[in-house]
């Protein structure tokens, strides 16, 4: 029998962060040591339809070839439950009944993957997976809930407001004089629950304003404005379970007015500066607030914090947290790991056995309670 670790990689799926997941996928398999693992891709399409590849033996070309676009033709092919099968397979006996998987690595961003939505039917399936819990994963994503959190832990944090699109509607001159007096122009407008800068926008005025709030509705149903500080980005990347660590702190020079969508992946002329050329003293702040941060909303695996650096004071505030990031060998979560002395290959070894552990303690646990007969 095969003694390496058998390796299901979930990824697309109906977010407006399905092409950045193809490219993680894509690296995250050319990476993979085949000598050690087994990985057997999953690919979601935008309208949630689950397909199943081949058993990966060698490299893949592209990350067109990941969504097997060759079984189109036939809708239904592999579903939901069949999928769901293998997985309690494999949790119910793992080696010893020849199931597929030991580990789940979801490579998911954004709504659907990283809300944890696909976290919690793992969980129901009891397997192993990388990241973070149906928790940490629903609480770093939605941005409203990560910042009370956080507000609660005493980080550092610019003014916000949030509400949802009925309270909007409801009382819209009411929030719209509460941002213009607590937050101010300019200010930025961003959906609660998205990444990748999708439908961020800067307003600088109450017209401006209006319109920003009616585009981030198109993607969700929450919205959060924060006040502007003109800073530097700053990132640092997190690993661990009980016991996580902090990298170097890496820099973000955005092309654009913000780092956007565009300036992260299109335009290709945003820079990163790894180590950041910051004091020693606020790198070091930095890497601690950025651990508190990760065990505030009770993260495990891995997460990369985001922050500012006020630039006429450097004040550091924290930004978000974000509990699947970037995973290409180009993405800043690997390279600040890199920068600290773990290349790509080795820490993809840590996180499948920090998810491994992780698993391994909560099967300890019992979670039934037999009644004492009376």
């Amino acid at each position: 029998m095969s003694d390496k670790i058998r390796v299901g990689l979930i990824y697309g799926g109906k977010s407006g962060e399905h092409e950045v997941s193809l490219q993680t996928a894509l690296a995250v398999i050319k990476a993979f040591d085949l000598n050690k693992y087994d990985v057997q891709p999953f690919y979601i399409t935008k309208q949630g339809e689950w397909r199943s590849g081949p058993q990966l033996t060698g490299p893949v070309s592209s990350a067109a070839a990941l969504t097997f676009q060759e079984q189109s033709e036939q809708p239904g092919s592999f579903a939901l439950q069949p999928f769901f099968g293998t997985l309690q397979a494999a949790g119910q006996g793992a080696r010893e009944s020849g199931a597929p998987l030991d580990v789940v690595f979801p490579l998911l961003h954004g709504t659907f993957g990283e809300d944890g939505t696909i976290q919690g039917l793992l969980e129901m399936a009891d397997i192993a997976y990388v990241g973070t819990g149906v928790l940490a994963s629903s609480v770093g994503m939605d941005k409203a809930m990560m910042k009370k959190v956080f507000a609660q832990e005493g980080l550092p944090q610019c003014v916000f407001r949030h509400f949802t699109k009925k309270q909007w509607d409801k009382d819209r001159n009411e929030h719209v004089l509460e941002i213009e007096v607590s937050v101010g122009y300019p200010c930025f407008v961003k959906p609660a629950n998205l990444g990748s800068s999708v439908g961020i926008s800067k307003a600088r005025n109450r017209a401006e304003l209006e319109g920003a709030v009616s585009a981030a509705f198109q993607y969700d149903r929450k919205v959060v404005v924060e006040e502007f500080i003109d800073a530097r980005e700053l990132e640092v990347a997190v690993l661990g379970n009980d016991l996580p660590q902090a990298s170097v702190v890496g820099e973000i020079v955005s092309s654009n007015e913000f780092y956007d969508y565009k300036a992260k992946y299109i335009d290709g002329k945003s820079s990163m500066i790894i180590p950041a050329e910051i004091p020693q003293a606020v790198a070091d702040e930095m890497r601690a607030l950025a651990v508190r941060a990760f065990q505030a909303i009770d993260g495990t695996g891995l997460s990369r914090v985001d922050f500012f650096l006020r630039k006429e004071d450097s004040k550091i505030f924290i930004n978000e947290i974000n509990t699947m990031p970037g995973f290409t060998p180009f993405s800043m979560y690997p390279l600040l790991w890199r920068e600290s002395g773990k290349p790509y290959s080795e820490l993809l070894d840590d996180l499948i056995q920090l998810a491994l552990q992780r698993h391994a303690e909560k099967r300890s646990l019992q979670y039934t309670f037999d009644v004492p007969e009376v």
